[in-house]
């Protein structure tokens, strides 16, 4: 009769043998995806799975992982961390391709480790969806996780905002080492707080961030605790700001690090002032928009909550390379493009807050699609502020509007009462970049997610950008 540790070892080997054969499977889909020109995000790793179900456990043992999950801003906190992390001097890994599902991440660990699944690189850097991170906690059992917020987003994946708040809370219990950095700005975040046994960093921002906002729909109105709706002293966008409930009790708790001041929030970048363990910190945000002042604090946020120097953090902010589609710029022939990912109200009408802050003439140019991947649902359209385009058109010399269901998103601007004679609907992606191209003026791109894919890959073959791979 065997002994236990006979048996111990026999089941440690045959892990082993079946790592190294879903590893060489993974390897060799990633390679045979590049030589076709493919990007091999998703398939390698599903390839790997099916093979051994929790090879991410497996790989992830000896690794120091950093999770980022939340609905908006994932992907330029991420690349915000992978600056602080390189000025700080530690090497590290990430899916920079955004693949966050659960195959993707796997993917990632298989790029990173030998056929036998030592890791190449010690310390991890992982954007996860929301839903994804229920598993993806549970197999790395991350050092940290960082929660940006919770919005409404894609109904037909997600259901309603607490079905995604549930997602990270199941993801958070299942990473009972983490150190957990939460918005406490957003009123959904702040309160995982109250079901969780991990240490907890709160961030936020101290004062308003816009002197002027669209019309918002909150996804949040009422207290999580007693329903009782709830006041505010100041909204920075969406639900986001500084809350309280008056029937319970229920507020905004003190941030340890927070944005301070905002002094400049403008077309081009923000100038803020940061505090964190008793000291001020002037900074810069290398992007504009008022919703990547958040990013910028979140990221400060985690390098404080590791014990790295806050200063090296807040230098970061403006040294970092945007995300691919996240405010990323392009020289398209004559016309200077940014590319501006798009996928639930709250991120819509942040982008028109921005837009609203632009005083040069420009192209606006929205490609919405309804694959899988963007949320089959559109009717998200309907609650954007598009209206506030009607008073910018004397700025808008066109609008071009493209994607599979660019007819839902033409209706739409014309019921927003902008101007028919401005509106161009082409679907075809390859004339609408020649359109493009051909202006010298600024354009601004506001694409759902697999049309920026699409679109990001055209750019890249034709003027010669990275691909969003690399």
């Amino acid at each position: 009769m065997r002994s236990l540790a006979e048996i111990s070892k026999q089941r440690k080997q045959r892990m082993k043998v079946r790592a190294f054969i879903a590893i060489t499977a993974c390897k060799f889909t990633h390679w045979l995806l590049r030589v076709m020109g493919r990007g091999a995000t998703q398939l390698p790793g599903r390839v790997a799975n099916k093979i051994y179900p929790d090879l991410l456990g497996y790989l992830a043992r000896d690794v120091r992982t950093i999770i980022v999950t939340g609905t908006n801003g994932k992907t330029t906190t991420s690349r915000i961390l992978e600056e602080t992390l390189r000025e700080a001097g530690i090497s590290f890994f990430e899916n920079k391709s955004g693949a966050n599902l659960l195959n993707g991440i796997t993917a990632i660990f298989i790029e990173n480790c030998t056929a036998t699944g030592k890791p190449k690189k010690n310390t991890a850097l992982i954007e996860s969806d929301e839903a994804a991170f229920k598993k993806v906690g549970k197999y790395t059992d991350p050092e940290l996780v960082l929660v940006t917020n919770v919005f409404r987003d894609q109904l037909d994946r997600y259901g309603e905002v607490t079905h995604t708040l549930n997602n990270i809370k199941t993801g958070i219990q299942n990473s009972p080492h983490a150190v957990v950095c939460l918005n406490a700005d957003c009123s959904l975040t702040a309160s995982l707080k109250d079901d969780i046994d991990n240490k907890v960093i709160f961030y936020g921002v101290n004062e308003p961030i816009y002197k002027h906002r669209v019309r918002e729909e909150s996804d949040a109105p009422y207290c999580i605790h007693c329903k009782h709706e709830y006041e505010y002293e100041y909204i920075t966008y969406g639900h986001l700001g500084k809350y309280y409930c008056p029937n319970c009790g229920y507020s905004r708790p003190d941030p340890d690090v927070a944005v301070s001041r905002v002094f400049i929030s403008d077309a081009d970048h923000s100038e803020i002032e940061i505090e964190a363990a008793g000291e001020r910190f002037k900074a810069l945000i290398n992007l504009p928009g008022g919703y990547n002042i958040y990013n910028g604090i979140s990221a400060v946020a985690v390098a404080y909550a590791l014990g790295l120097d806050v200063k090296t953090a807040v230098g970061a902010l403006s040294n970092f390379e945007c995300g691919f589609g996240r405010m990323e710029k392009f020289m398209l022939g004559q016309a200077a493009a940014r590319m501006i990912l798009i996928k639930n109200p709250a991120g819509c009408n942040q982008v028109l807050n921005f837009l609203s802050n632009i005083s040069e003439e420009s192209i606006f140019v929205v490609c919405l699609n309804d694959n899988y991947a963007d949320g089959r649902d559109i009717s998200w359209i309907w609650d954007v502020d598009f209206e506030v385009l009607a008073g910018l058109q004397d700025r808008l010399s066109l609008i071009y509007l493209s994607g599979i269901r660019a007819d839902e998103i033409a209706m739409r601007f014309k019921y927003a009462g902008i101007d028919p004679s401005k509106i161009k609907v082409q679907k075809d992606y390859g004339k609408l970049v020649d359109a493009i191209s051909g202006q010298d003026r600024a354009v601004y791109i506001m694409p759902t997610y697999t049309a920026m894919m699409d679109l990001r890959a055209l750019i890249s073959k034709r003027f010669g950008y990275k691909n969003f791979w690399e």
